[in-house]
């Protein structure tokens, strides 16, 4: 019995040994870009330190530079670094670097369809339509400039509620932001207070928490072996249910009161789209389609608006001087009698200058999404079969010392020239950039500018807590950069 465990043991070792240098073998022949020494299996599984995927992969870039290789198992995926490298594959070379990876935590909940997880034509179809009524903003009698201000405005009112003592914000900005989206996606909004929506605000923060973690990350990089492993990687389908039959339950309402001639919202534009669309055989607008868009646009408008705002706020508390300086502009151009418009932004290099550079530094998204090449490509060099999974490191980008003068600290210097006007840089990829660009960047921006400018222009910010600069630095832990929680104070102006 000794001798067959030995035996069975040396087998296994050999196997491994096989893979390994056929692993090696192909990677040679195919010519694909340096990068750490994978084991058998489980690739670099090892070198990539737990819980830490941004800070491994930026060190990896450091060591092999702006185009390596990882294996996530026994996959390569390419990772690209800086500006320059970046650019060429995402713009300059879009259609080649245009497909989208896995993103299994995801995979669970939509399936590839929707968005955020298409290729192809069903990609196609659904970004492009998406993007054209987004584009429209709002349906109905407001604009959607006037649904944002109404719901800054509320926000302000909660914060005078308080009184000036100290708050957390998190709640507050994704219960906004989620209205915002609702009345684009869906014609309504909901009370702060309501209790179904309450509940799927909690989903949204579950799921972002789930994809985050350690265990989410491994499952996003090490699927083949993740899908067999117990863990709380494994709830995110059950977690996303209630979100799920909400936006059922709300699709077919919009069914049983559609009036094709006067959509109310986007569900009313795609269900159109769909009966206009139901004889050709290669249409993608259809429920699965239509439910899946709505998770896409719901879980990374809600999520991403809401921490862009909060390190926002955690960035000019630690930086008094910016908040006065930021006072000052408001007061001249806005003053104290009107809301903000978007159009004041024209007027307000400052104020442009510093969100630009707090999406810059804050880092929500350091990956921006994983991407596939489309077909076999030459890329600097190396060769990159087709179906291989890219990471864009966006982070790389926004720390790219040759596109900004102190690329680790926050300094909104970086978007002002000699005159103090604002001047744009395009290694600002906050929204990805590219064939795959978020499609609601213009909605994102309009509604930091719309929601910062009016706490500004109503509450000056204090805190109890003692920031350092490890407390307002991205922690690059994750696929999502969150700030800290903290609680801070809005003292009326």
């Amino acid at each position: 019995m000794e001798d067959l465990g030995t035996e069975t043991l040396l087998v296994a070792l050999f196997s491994f040994l096989v893979v390994y240098f056929l692993q090696n073998s192909i990677s040679r022949r195919r010519n694909l870009p340096p990068g750490p020494t994978p084991l058998p299996l489980i690739g670099n599984l090892l070198q990539i330190d737990r819980g830490q995927l941004a800070n491994s992969f930026m060190k990896f870039a450091k060591q092999y530079g702006s185009v390596y290789t990882l294996y996530f198992g026994p996959k390569p995926v390419i990772c690209l670094s800086g500006y320059e490298t970046v650019k060429e594959a995402l713009i300059d070379r879009g259609e080649e670097f245009g497909g989208r990876g896995r993103v299994p935590t995801l995979e669970a909940v939509t399936q590839t369809y929707g968005i955020s997880l298409s290729n192809g034509e069903r990609w196609r179809q659904i970004r492009n339509f998406t993007v054209r009524n987004l584009k429209d903003f709002g349906f109905g009698k407001k604009h959607i400039e006037e649904k944002i201000q109404e719901e800054a405005k509320i926000v302000t009112d909660e914060l005078k509620k308080h009184e000036g003592k100290p708050l957390d914000v998190n709640k507050l900005f994704m219960v906004a932001s989620s209205n915002i989206l609702f009345s684009i996606i869906l014609g309504s909004r909901y009370e702060y207070t309501d209790e179904m929506f309450v509940r799927l605000m909690g989903v949204v923060e579950e799921t972002f928490h789930l994809m985050s973690c350690p265990w989410g990350q491994l499952h996003t990089i090490f699927p083949q072996i993740m899908d067999y492993i117990p863990g709380p990687h494994h709830k995110l389908a059950s977690v996303s249910e209630g979100l799920m039959s909400f936006i059922r339950e709300r699709v077919r309402v919009s069914q049983e009161t559609l009036e094709p001639t006067s959509p109310r919202h986007f569900i009313d534009s795609f269900l159109i789209k769909m009966e206009k669309e139901k004889d050709n055989p290669n249409s993608e607008f259809n429920e699965r389609n239509l439910e899946a868009a709505i998770h896409n646009l719901l879980i990374g408008g809600i999520e991403g608006v809401s921490n862009m705002l909060r390190h926002a706020l955690l960035l000019i508390l630690y930086y008094p001087e910016v908040q006065e300086k930021l006072h000052t502009e408001i007061d001249r151009v806005i003053g104290q009698d009107r809301i903000p418009n978007f159009s004041d932004k024209a007027n307000m290099p400052y104020t442009d200058a510093v969100l630009h550079e707090i999406l810059r530094f804050s880092d929500v998204a350091p990956f921006g999404g994983p991407h596939m090449v489309t077909k076999d490509v030459e890329f600097r060099g190396y060769f990159i079969p087709k179906g291989t999974e890219v990471y864009p490191l966006i982070c790389t980008v926004h720390r790219d010392p040759t596109k900004f003068s102190t690329p680790d600290k926050f300094n909104p210097n970086h978007f002002l020239d000699e005159n103090g006007k604002f001047q744009k840089n395009d290694a600002v990829m906050v929204f990805s950039a590219g064939k795959r660009i978020c499609p609601g960047e213009n909605l994102a921006r309009m509604e930091i500018f719309l929601f910062f400018t009016m706490i500004l222009q109503n509450f000056k910010l204090t805190s109890q807590t003692r920031f350092t600069e490890a407390d307002i630095a991205p922690k690059f832990t994750g696929i999502v950069n969150a700030p800290i929680h903290y609680q801070l104070s809005f003292i009326p102006r």
